[in-house]
């Protein structure tokens, strides 16, 4: 999250932007409403864990039987976690669920260097600890925004290793078109006196609204933690504390350019089954974009379109994706 306003781009997930409406400002700091379907979701709450990944301990939510064919829930930049906790709950039954923070976000620890290899590593990591290879059936990457690019990584260097993987709001890029991150930050995240201004200031990027505020709600304050307030905000530093975000501010200026991510060739080697959805009102999978993935996609890959949803599709309709995840789940023998 940034309290500087942002360029709109679709890799920014939760942040700042002057331009785009407070979702939880009328609140004032209380929940909203939210619907029986919700509270039964992240009621079931999942086993809560870390496992150390290169000096980085990386956070890890599991729900679901050991033994049972396995998913593994990767989010998008600035994200966390507890983004897919309302949305893993409807698998649970049947697969053992799991999913990551990636380093430098959610609870995960930060790290001095950022790579695309690196996630990759994590995402391995966190799928062995959460017992997902256990099962005679390979698992499945389910992977929003950023983590559908790391995915494309991923299935084209472990892709044996997996059954499938869907990648929910990404895809490759056009050359011409090719991102190497939002704009670098100089200063760090704001600290916030009070949890109703924190929560005033969460925003989507790139710019939406969501209807959905309770999910909205959920996610906002699952990426605040307490923080001391500045000398000249507080009490003069006896420990005053406010709330400030989870996500390192200086995520992008310590990653690793020296490689490209969402290509074309990277999409073709991959080395499992894929499937794309995406959301109809996409700011970031445009025409050319989804046209370009299914170019170089392998024949037969599912495309799919989510009717009312931007790119944040998990909170703009999240069971109409349940429902699509599930469609491409059971079509894969």
């Amino acid at each position: 999250m940034s309290e500087e306003a942002a360029p709109p781009h679709p890799r920014v997930d939760p942040t700042m932007a002057a331009d785009i409406s407070p979702i939880l400002a009328p609140y004032h700091g209380d929940r909203p409403p939210a619907p029986v379907w919700f509270k039964h979701a992240i009621a079931d709450q999942p086993e809560r864990t870390f496992v150390p990944v290169d000096g980085a301990d990386i956070e890890l939510l599991t729900w679901g039987e050991r033994g049972k064919p396995g998913l593994l829930f990767l989010h998008g930049n600035g994200a966390h976690a507890d983004w897919w906790s309302f949305i893993a709950p409807f698998f649970g039954q049947d697969f053992r669920c799991a999913a990551i923070s990636w380093s430098g976000m959610g609870r995960s620890g930060w790290r001095d260097k950022y790579g695309f290899e690196g996630f990759v590593k994590e995402a391995m990591a966190g799928a062995e600890a959460a017992g997902l290879f256990e099962s005679r059936e390979k698992p499945i990457v389910i992977a929003h925004s950023f983590g559908g690019s790391v995915t494309i990584d991923l299935a084209a260097a472990h892709g044996e290793r997996l059954k499938a993987a869907i990648i929910v709001d990404s895809g490759a890029r056009p050359p011409e078109r090719q991102w190497r991150g939002p704009p670098q930050r100089t200063k760090p995240s704001r600290v916030s006196p009070t949890l109703e201004e924190a929560l005033s200031r969460f925003r989507l990027m790139p710019p939406q609204d969501c209807q959905n505020h309770y999910i909205v709600d959920y996610i906002a304050r699952e990426a605040l933690k307490p923080a001391p307030l500045p000398k000249d905000e507080g009490d003069g530093g006896s420990g005053e504390m406010g709330w400030t975000w989870r996500f390192d501010p200086f995520i992008w200026t310590k990653m690793d350019f020296s490689r490209g991510w969402e290509s074309g060739a990277m999409l073709a080697a991959a080395k499992c089954r894929l499937a794309f959805i995406w959301g109809e009102q996409s700011k970031l999978m445009e025409s050319d974009v989804v046209e370009y993935s299914r170019a170089h996609a392998a024949f037969g890959t599912p495309f799919v379109s989510v009717p009312e949803a931007e790119h944040h599709v998990l909170l703009d309709q999240p069971l109409a994706l349940v429902a699509a995840l599930r469609a491409v789940i059971a079509g894969w023998p």
